[in-house]
C-alpha cells in the first residue's frame, strides 16, 4: 500500500546518486524528523524520538536534489510512502521509504536561490508568453519584482532603509 505523505526534517548525510538498470538516475537520502514539545511542568522544550525516512528521487528531480541539498539542510519532502520489511544476516527490520514527488528547502530556517533548469525540448510545447515568467516576458500588465532588485514592485526606487528591512535576518 502506498499513501501520500509530506514530512519536514533535516538531511542526515549528503545525498547519494546512482544509475539503475533502466538507465534512470536515482538520488537517495535520509531525512530525520523530530517533534519538539514544551513540558508544561518545567517550561523546557524536549525532543521526542526521531523518525527516519529513506527518500528516493528519480530522474530530473533526483538530479536537482543531488545538486541542491547537503547534510543538515532543512527540507520538506512530499511523495508516496511505503513501509518495507527487510531481512538480512544482521536480522529483520522495517524501513519507512518515500518516493519523492517534490523536495525543497524548508524556508522557515533560511533562504535559498531558485535556478530554473533548462528544458531539453527547448520549450516546444510551451505556450508563448509564460504568465509566470519572472522576467516579465509574458507581456503581462502586472508588475514584476525580481529578488535582490533595488526597486519595489511598482518600480519606485526603494530607499536604503527599505532595502535593509527587506533583507534583514529574522
Amino acid at each position: 500500500m502506498q499513501d501520500t505523505i509530506t514530512i519536514r526534517g533535516n538531511l542526515a548525510a549528503d545525498p547519494e546518486q546512482r544509475r539503475i538498470s533502466t538507465g534512470d538516475i536515482v538520488t537517495s537520502f535520509r531525512v530525520g524528523t523530530t517533534a519538539r514539545r514544551r513540558d508544561k511542568a518545567t517550561g523546557e522544550w524536549t525532543d521526542d524520538e526521531t523518525n527516519w525516512y529513506q527518500v528516493s528521487a528519480f530522474r530530473t528531480l533526483g538530479e536537482h536534489v543531488f545538486a541542491s541539498l547537503r547534510k543538515g539542510h532543512p527540507v520538506i519532502v512530499s511523495g508516496r510512502f511505503r513501509l518495507r520489511t527487510w531481512e538480512s544476516s544482521a536480522g529483520k527490520g522495517m524501513s519507512a521509504d518515500i518516493e519523492a514527488d517534490a523536495v525543497g528547502h524548508d524556508l522557515r530556517w533560511g533562504s535559498t536561490v531558485y535556478t530554473r533548469a533548462p528544458r531539453d525540448d527547448a520549450g516546444a510545447d510551451q505556450p508563448s508568453g509564460d504568465a509566470w515568467a519572472a522576467d516579465g516576458s509574458a507581456g503581462s500588465d502586472w508588475p514584476t519584482a525580481l529578488p535582490g532588485a533595488a526597486t519595489s514592485i511598482d518600480d519606485q526606487p526603494a530607499s536604503a532603509s527599505e532595502q535593509q528591512a527587506i533583507h534583514a535576518p529574522v
